[in-house]
């Protein structure tokens, strides 16, 4: 028997004639016999009846696979579809990588779906030349609040079209921008869809989507993009409603992210009803009990992953598809902490929650012991991080002697202050400054030689921002996930990095730190398995640090 896939979405498969095989494939609901080629087609939605006639098949013959060499059933039944050149011209201003223009190609024959390149491969420029040359104007772009300006010049970098900044000027005005052909692409960002485009919420408490009265300016969008999309990864999130109520019946709809699952595939589940296609996936209920099962809360993720390649999804890795992008080397830095005693009477408050927390029998309890631990947890990482200062200013007066340019990132502003304190001339961008301020401070680090610092907030510049003039970027502390901070170094590496990117995460010296660091390693596993690896995923956080203080006090009986 030979067995292969139909690029539209069914198994070819062909054997020597035998009443007993011809007898078992007819007992497979709508398979048809292909008189042409003498084949029976299979749908793709029948695999587990498929793999019952490949198994009866076994007994007695040898079963091949595509160009007759020997795979796993589920080596064909995953086998993800190649994309295809762009079929016209690209029509930008610039000439894109290959890969962009598959993207884009592919882009224009699915209309709603994701683009989840691994970050600095060119989403953004990608869903522009899609929407460009399905003329499906006027476009709305929802973006996180830090990225608006980037995306207006990206739109005036590329392409004729003029994208235009909503802002309180201009919230009851903006139709007449394009009905006057003023502008074509308008920009908002997510905290900002409730000012611009709703009207009234029926409803003061546990309101859903369908309490919610939006503009009837919404209808003149033929098009949506919504980058970062993982910040709709809730559906109980104000921003993930007023989001789909605006996508909702639009043609064209383009959701951008590097990290479409950030914990578990139920984070999926409000992005691609987003994009309308919890169909293609069976429905909400089908889509959780195949996908979203077992104790991980993780299944049958190949076969996930195969479903968004041939339904609405696309992803490319920097190591396949940019030769020249070299690959990032990670350095962990312990150094000592200044402030020991503050952090010993800080891990000993958490280590008494710890063991409550443990020993808690009643739910109700654990659950409000829960999260105390998490704001002890965090007050301790906070301690640390200040403790930390006097030896990151050290390692960074070492790179400006060497004349190389650097990336800090932190979250505590105490920690910004304190390295803005050692260096005066740095440029920053955080949650402090204004949008245009921000971008000052990038265009100057970009382009100014002198400028050889910029201090980052994880949560103001984490995403989004292109910081390729370094090739060092230096943690003081970091975010809880591998992704974030993956999209954290990827503010450097990305497209017109031709440097070998460094990457030095500092741990305090015998503090939690070191303990973050592992959950962030292990934190690796969920994104991979969506994308066809491994179906290990990570625990409750509170349950991962608990364990590792109790592994550790087994060992030495103290942290």
């Amino acid at each position: 028997m030979n067995v292969s896939i139909d690029p539209r979405g069914f198994y070819r498969i062909s054997f020597r004639y035998r009443p007993s095989i011809v007898d078992a494939v007819k007992k497979i609901d709508g398979r048809r016999f292909d008189g042409r080629t003498k084949e029976w087609t299979v749908p793709v939605s029948q695999r587990e009846q498929l793999d019952r006639l490949i198994s009866y098949v076994q007994r007695f013959e040898t079963v091949m696979f595509e160009n007759d060499a020997p795979k796993t059933v589920e080596d064909v039944v995953y086998d993800l579809p190649e994309l295809k050149p762009l079929s016209q011209p690209h029509n930008l201003k610039i000439n894109p990588y290959p890969y962009q223009l598959e993207g884009i190609q592919r882009g224009l024959e699915l209309k709603r779906f994701m683009n989840t390149d691994e970050p600095g491969l060119g989403k953004s420029m990608q869903s522009i030349a899609t929407i460009n040359l399905a003329d499906a104007f006027p476009c709305l772009v929802i973006c996180p609040a830090s990225l608006k300006i980037n995306w207006e010049r990206e739109w005036n970098k590329f392409t004729d079209k003029k994208a235009m900044i909503l802002s309180d000027s201009a919230k009851d005005s903006w139709p007449f921008y394009w009905q006057t052909g003023l502008h074509q692409v308008f920009i908002v960002n997510y905290e900002s869809l409730k000012k611009y485009f709703v009207l009234r919420i029926k409803k003061k408490e546990r309101w859903t989507l369908r309490d919610v009265e939006f503009r009837n300016t919404i209808n003149l969008f033929k098009s949506v993009i919504i980058d970062e999309s993982h910040r709709c990864k809730s559906s109980a999130t104000q921003q993930s409603k007023f989001t789909k109520g605006i996508a909702s019946g639009k043609e064209w709809i383009i959701q951008l992210t590097g990290t479409p699952v950030v914990n578990k595939p139920k984070d999926l589940v409000p992005q691609l009803s987003i994009l309308g296609r919890m169909e293609d996936f069976g429905g909400y209920k089908h889509f959780v009990q195949r996908y979203c099962s077992g104790p991980n809360e993780a299944s049958n993720l190949k076969e996930l992953n195969y479903k968004l390649w041939t339904n609405c999804m696309f992803r490319r890795e920097k190591a396949k598809v940019l030769k020249d992008l070299p690959d990032k080397i990670r350095q962990t830095m312990v150094c000592d902490i200044t402030n020991r005693k503050e952090y010993m009477d800080a891990e000993k408050d958490l280590i008494s929650y710890l063991i409550k927390y443990k020993d808690a029998t009643d739910e109700k309890i654990q659950r409000a012991l829960r999260g105390e631990v998490m704001v002890r947890i965090n007050i301790l990482r906070q301690v640390s991080a200040r403790g930390k200062i006097k030896e990151v200013v050290e390692f960074v007066q070492d790179f400006r002697e060497q004349g190389q340019k650097i990336v800090l990132f932190c979250s505590l502003h105490e920690v910004v202050d304190g390295l803005k304190a050692a260096f005066p001339s740095a440029v920053s961008v955080t949650g402090r400054e204004n949008q245009e301020q921000k971008q000052a401070a990038i265009d100057s680090f970009q382009n100014n030689p002198k400028t050889d610092i910029i201090i980052c907030s994880i949560k103001a510049a984490g995403v989004g921002l292109t910081l390729t003039a370094a090739s060092n970027v230096a943690f003081v502390e970091f975010p809880w996930t591998y992704a974030d901070c993956v999209q954290c170094e990827d503010r450097t590496h990305r497209i017109g990095q031709k440097d070998s990117v460094t990457c030095y995460y500092f741990l305090g010296k015998k503090t939690i730190d070191e303990k973050v660091y592992q959950i962030i390693q292990m934190k690796k596993a969920i994104a991979n398995a969506v994308t066809g690896s491994t179906d290990e995923i990570p625990e409750n956080i509170v349950d991962l640090i608990a364990k590792l203080f109790n592994q550790k006090e087994t060992v030495d009986n103290g942290f």
